[in-house]
């Protein structure tokens, strides 16, 4: 279907590619990835016409049709309903629908036969376009991605760019080209938007590429990832986990290979160092310079995977509570976002909030942070220091200061050499740090500002979107940060992957109240699943044709199904399960207290010794008793579920 043929362009005098190949067939579902500034998006727009390659081809067959999804769309403006901006997809349908109006009205006043036969044959072309159901199909994608059905007949300048976006995607998927080049389209997208856009491209008719920084997301679209490096397209044929294991496996051959060579290369040099100056040996050194010369040298492996080593530092330890919500109710204008919500964030926490756009995730990180009104009480804990980061972040940079200016400035205690070194854990090494603001991509200025919110020694992170603008290596760098954060946080991200790494406790929002989950992500989705899977199942269960009449008290119970049997003896594992973590909760708190008191003991404080070994008993007790509170609270939900079956 398209074929790139010894594909080579130059930015200046550096090679994007050289020599490149790749053939996309017909149905491929290809997932592009690379670092940042290796060619991804210029890849598309070569292949879009928008970019002439310097040397190579890319040719492709007459009926191949291209769409494209790039960030470029943001600025596109329309007073048009976003309903008819999606319509537009329909171009021909819409013009043959707009022929049998210009005909009707012809035959208000005249009956000739060759009106009649033309709109039998406008009316056949229309129905072979499918053009009945064609509004019908972009209800459905648009509120598939998000809309509500208000939302359709709204103009699209209404719309953020965020939003303006979403109706460009959904203009591409009725379009339905052969090709689909879909840039970054997770960007704009909330967590049920990006799970229906999972389910639509999986049966997709054509081919689609892909560019992501979404793991997950390319776990479950992608059958084909190519990897751009080196400036070569290296095919793997599998998704990105497939590609993870092949591309290990792949470096460790390579890495053999590599010091076989080494190894072969310094016999040889040797043999010619010793015997150069030996007549008698002439003729096999010779041979050995050429046979050096002729040699296809095995490149050393690089290894992309940064790993971080990040120190964090706290002036000062918090509560037990660091913000406590007692009935919150929040409200924009008619639209209610919160009622009589309260909950509480622990020392140790690490929250992520997921859900769908709109439902007041951001909003509440405001409330918490103490940026925004609210009708309700909020309690801050003792000694917390709260960092906060959100996209305004990236306005907030000084665009005329070099980054290691910028990270002077964030009111850090550390010295050049330790800023250095946290920069460098975000990609920033050598003269690099002397870059200005104002010439970084929006991936680098994102880094900059979360290096900022890190280093400012707060033991409390509030994190908006911190992945967005992020590429996968960028995000694998935040992930080890955060698993090296002792302090607590509360995350919003859409990001599947990066929040089954890095959170505890899931918090959702739900009948206008923030609701949590005490396990991490993928135990959370799991969950909600088989509950909304059972919700569905008695939404859909017949109603009984005859309402049967109240049983009175005295009537025997109908006997117990199987699946009741068995959830009935769960229930009493569970409850003498919970009995049991009651009294080791209540063990662990009485030791805990003798500790501290132990603690407290001026004798104890000369001798270091003892101290540590209390130290250590208090952490050990300490983490026992933060898990027996994880494992009592997910025992009472479950036993709280249970007896909500069996009622």
């Amino acid at each position: 279907m398209l074929a790139i043929n010894n594909l080579s362009y130059y930015i200046g005098s550096r090679a994007l590619y050289e020599n490149a190949n790749l053939h996309i067939k017909p149905k491929d579902k290809i997932g592009l990835i690379g670092l940042n500034g290796t060619g991804k998006s210029t890849l598309l727009k070569l292949i879009n016409g928008e970019y002439q390659p310097d040397g190579g081809e890319i040719s492709k067959s007459n009926d191949c049709t291209i769409g494209f999804l790039n960030q470029d769309l943001l600025s596109f403006q329309s007073d048009d309903s976003i309903l008819n901006v999606a319509m537009q997809a329909f171009e021909e349908a819409l013009e043959v629908e707009h022929q049998i109006e210009k005909v009707l009205k012809q035959m208000e006043t005249n009956y000739e036969d060759k009106l009649v036969d033309k709109l039998t044959r406008l009316q056949e072309r229309f129905e072979a376009l499918e053009g009945y159901s064609l509004q019908a199909k972009a209800e459905e994608i648009l509120e598939g991605i998000g809309f509500s059905t208000e939302d359709l007949k709204r103009p699209l300048r209404e719309f953020s760019g965020g939003w303006r976006m979403r109706v460009m995607l959904a203009k591409l998927l009725l379009e339905q080209p052969s090709l689909l080049m879909l840039d970054e389209p997770t960007n704009h997208l909330d967590l049920p938007s990006i799970q229906w856009v999972e389910n639509y491209l999986r049966s997709y008719e054509g081919a689609v590429i892909i560019v992501s920084h979404d793991r997950q997301f390319l776990d479950n679209t992608a059958e084909m990832i190519v990897e751009v490096t080196q400036q070569q397209l290296i095919t793997y044929a599998g998704n990105y986990s497939f590609y993870l294991e092949e591309k290990a496996m792949r470096k460790e051959i390579q890495q053999n290979a590599y010091d076989n060579q080494q190894q072969k290369i310094r016999q040889t040099e040797r043999f010619i160092e010793r015997f150069r100056a030996k007549s008698t040996k002439a003729r096999q050194v010779q041979s050995r310079v050429k046979a050096l010369e002729r040699m296809d040298r095995v490149e050393e492996v690089m290894d992309e995977n940064a790993t971080v080593n990040f120190k964090f530092t706290f002036k000062k330890k918090a509560g037990r509570f660091l913000v406590e919500l007692d009935q919150v109710s929040k409200e924009y204008d008619a639209l209610e976002i919160f009622r009589n919500t309260s909950i509480a964030v622990e020392r140790g926490d690490k929250i992520a909030m997921v859900g769908a756009n709109g439902k007041g995730k951001s909003t509440l990180l405001r409330i918490i942070a103490g940026n925004e009104s609210f009708s309700g009480e909020r309690k801050l804990g003792y000694n917390v220091e709260m960092g906060f980061y959100a996209q305004h972040q990236l306005e907030a940079l000084h665009l005329d200061n070099e980054i290691l200016e910028e990270l002077k400035q964030a009111g850090s205690e550390k010295t050049e050499q330790e800023l250095r070194g946290v920069l460098g854990c975000f990609l920033f090494s050598g003269d690099d740090v002397f870059k200005k603001i104002k010439v970084l991509s929006g991936g680098e200025k994102s880094r900059v500002a979360l290096a900022k919110t890190l280093i400012g020694e707060s033991n409390f992170l509030i994190l908006d979107e911190p992945t967005n603008h992020l590429d996968i290596q960028s995000v694998n760098i935040l992930i080890q940060a955060l698993q090296q954060y002792q302090g607590t946080f509360i995350i919003v991200s859409h990001d599947r992957h990066f929040i089954g790494e890095v959170a505890n406790k899931i918090w959702y929002i739900e009948e206008k109240e923030v609701k949590e989950y005490p396990g991490n992500y993928h135990e959370f989705a799991d969950w909600k699943e088989k509950r909304d899977q059972q919700r569905e199942q008695v939404t859909l269960a017949p109603a009984p044709k005859n309402t049967a009449p109240v049983k009175p008290v005295s009537q025997p119970d109908a006997p117990a199904t199987d699946e009741q049997k068995e959830q009935q003896k769960e229930l009493k594992k569970l409850q003498k399960e919970l009995e049991t973590m009651e009294e080791n909760i209540s063990k662990l708190e009485n030791e805990k207290r003798h500790i501290e008191q132990e603690l407290a003991k001026p004798s104890v404080y000369g001798h270091v010794e003892l101290l540590e070994k209390h130290t250590q008993e208090f952490e050990e007790t300490d983490q026992k008793l933060a898990e027996a509170n994880q494992r009592w609270e997910a025992l009472a939900l479950r036993i709280e579920e249970l007896e909500n079956n069996l009622r």
